[in-house]
């Protein structure tokens, strides 16, 4: 059974191995990500996830499909994949000193097409965050391409105050969810 993992995020793959899954493949699903108009911020993930499996599978017939998405939302607001300083500072300016909430979806598509979804709806409170922790978070360099311009792995662990939720889905992939749903379409896992 073939498992092709739908995204180019080396976090996805890192966390897949932490629960002994190595993807026979990696074939990301590169569609565009663009919300639509007042999407919610879960239905978006969801939706991306799934638009991101389903073309993956039209490549692999038969194989197994893993795709995600991850979301930071201030509210209703879908924070972006922060590719400036000025976007990563506007995101964790807006998340100093609250809670948001981080939705990481996935879709597994079995070999024979039928698709499967999970949710993982986690909440993340940041502390008030001084300027110079801001700066020195922007000077690391670690925000680039990360929703909502930061990276629970890394430097900004200590800036986050409490978590409620997976910390796996918070990175990117929730392995509950993911291990579940690779045992119920047979996968050799364990």
């Amino acid at each position: 059974m073939r498992l092709i993992l739908a995204s180019a995020s080396p976090r996805r793959r890192d966390l897949l191995g932490q629960i002994g899954v190595v993807p026979d493949a990696v074939d990301p699903g590169d569609i565009d990500e663009t919300p639509r108009k007042a999407e919610l911020p879960a239905i978006y993930a969801a939706r991306v996830a799934a638009e991101k499996g389903a073309l993956v599978a039209t490549r692999h017939p038969g194989a197994l499909i893993l795709s995600g998405d991850t979301v930071v939302a201030a509210g209703r607001r879908i924070l972006p994949k922060t590719e400036s300083e000025e976007e990563a500072r506007a995101c964790l300016t807006l998340l100093s000193g609250r809670r948001h909430r981080v939705f990481s979806a996935i879709t597994l598509i079995d070999g024979a097409g039928q698709a499967r979804h999970r949710l993982s709806d986690n909440v993340v409170t940041f502390k008030r965050l001084e300027q110079a922790e801001i700066d020195a978070y922007i000077a690391s360099d670690e925000w680039r391409g990360k929703a909502g311009g930061y990276a629970i792995q890394g430097r900004a662990a200590g800036l986050i105050r409490a978590i409620q939720g997976s910390h796996s889905a918070i990175m990117g992939l929730p392995l509950y969810e993911t291990r579940t749903l690779l045992k119920a379409a047979g996968y050799p896992i364990d």
